[in-house]
């Protein structure tokens, strides 16, 4: 019997450390990075099991599952299934390699996000959180940040969640994981395909700062600055407007890559000052004087300066009335002077014509009187 089995052993030929070379002659060598094919095998409450064809099978824990949050590895994975893995970290002491489909996910949603910048494309997203910042979306499965400042939205933002925005991307920088959007920006882009420079358009005080007022048309903000509000000073647009007062104003500005749109009523004032003074007359001349300045921002393109008087004043209209008026008066007059000089040649005619006649009188009185002369000294 102890013959036997010195022999089967001796025959076998073939030791555990024989077998234990072999696989390492034949084992691939993996790295954190690699992007390597596996199948699941075994299923766990908190992860699962993958061969990848390393001497140990690899471990993927449920939380680099998926981008997004898992509950249940069968969310993700099934049994048998084959598909691409990232080794996240090197082997452990017991031989064994981290894997992650997060991370994948990560990459690949990183790459498609900056494609979308690059085609300045808009995205839909839903508001899942705010903060004092402003709020979070998910873009591709990545976080995004929407700042305060760039949501437009009649609501208080904490009222968003839930919301579906439409957004545009201000920055997208990897390294420092910052995925930064903006809603104003979509807004603005949508509804500036029906405004241009010059236009006039009737909106609501929406809000009110130190240099200037947020005014709402039409569902996107935007800024009357304080320089913009007349051509007379004025210390703080609070003494001008009240949130909710209706406004006409003139667009001057049209910024669709930064998402602003700029305002003016100081354009349409007939006379500086009139914003202050007589606001229902500058609404009531705002297409006049918008008309005004499309003119000359189309003659500053083509680069003519037009003359102050081809673009009048209501004021310097209302001095050409009275220069004409003046003009006539003085033309009447000079027509009074022509009759006038008429009449005085007339009379100097007249005098004439009277000396005329007291001369041939005299001539016939001095005749006369000679020949009487001459018949007496004859008798």
């Amino acid at each position: 019997m102890v013959n036997q089995q010195l022999t089967s052993k001796k025959d076998i030929g073939f030791t555990h450390e024989d077998f234990a070379a072999l696989l390492d002659k034949y084992d691939y060598h993996f790295s954190p990075g690699d992007v390597v094919a596996g199948t699941v095998f075994n299923m766990e409450p908190r992860g699962a099991l993958i061969d990848i064809g390393a001497k140990t099978a690899a471990y993927i824990p449920i939380q680099e599952m998926s981008i997004n949050r898992v509950d249940d590895p069968s969310e993700v994975l099934q049994a048998d299934e084959t598909r691409e893995f990232f080794i996240l970290t090197d082997e452990n002491e017991d031989g064994q390699l981290t894997l992650s489909i997060r991370r994948i996910e990560y990459m690949r949603a990183w790459e498609r996000v900056r494609q979308l910048q690059q085609e300045d494309a808009t995205v839909r997203s839903n508001v899942f959180a705010t903060n004092r910042g402003g709020a979070l979306v998910r873009i591709e499965g990545l976080r995004g940040f929407i700042p305060g400042s760039h949501i437009s939205a009649r609501e208080a933002k904490e009222d968003l969640v839930g919301e579906d925005l439409p957004l545009k991307f201000l920055e997208v920088d990897e390294e420092r994981n910052r995925l930064v959007l903006s809603h104003r920006r979509a807004l603005v882009e949508r509804k500036m395909n029906g405004l241009e420079v010059g236009q006039v358009v009737v909106g609501s005080v929406r809000g009110i700062k130190p240099y200037g007022a947020f005014i709402d048309i039409g569902g996107v903000s935007g800024l009357l600055h304080i320089s913009e509000i007349s051509h007379d000073h004025i210390d703080t647009p609070h003494s001008v407007f009240n949130v909710n007062d209706e406004l006409k104003v003139m667009i001057i500005d049209l910024d669709a890559e930064r998402g602003r749109i700029s305002l003016s009523t100081k354009q349409l004032e007939p006379e500086p000052g009139d914003m202050l003074k007589n606001r229902d007359l500058v609404f009531e001349k705002a297409d006049e004087m918008a008309e005004k300045y499309r003119r000359k921002l189309l003659a500053e393109a083509e680069g003519v300066t037009l003359e102050e008087e081809e673009i009048p004043t209501a004021s310097e209209e209302e001095e050409v009335v009275v220069e004409e008026e003046t003009t006539a008066s003085e033309e009447e007059e000079v027509v009074v002077e022509e009759e006038t000089t008429a009449s005085e040649e007339e009379e100097v005619v007249v005098e004439e014509e009277t000396t005329a006649t007291e001369s041939t009188e005299a001539v016939a009185v001095e005749t006369t009187l000679t020949e009487e002369v001459d018949a007496t000294e004859e008798e």
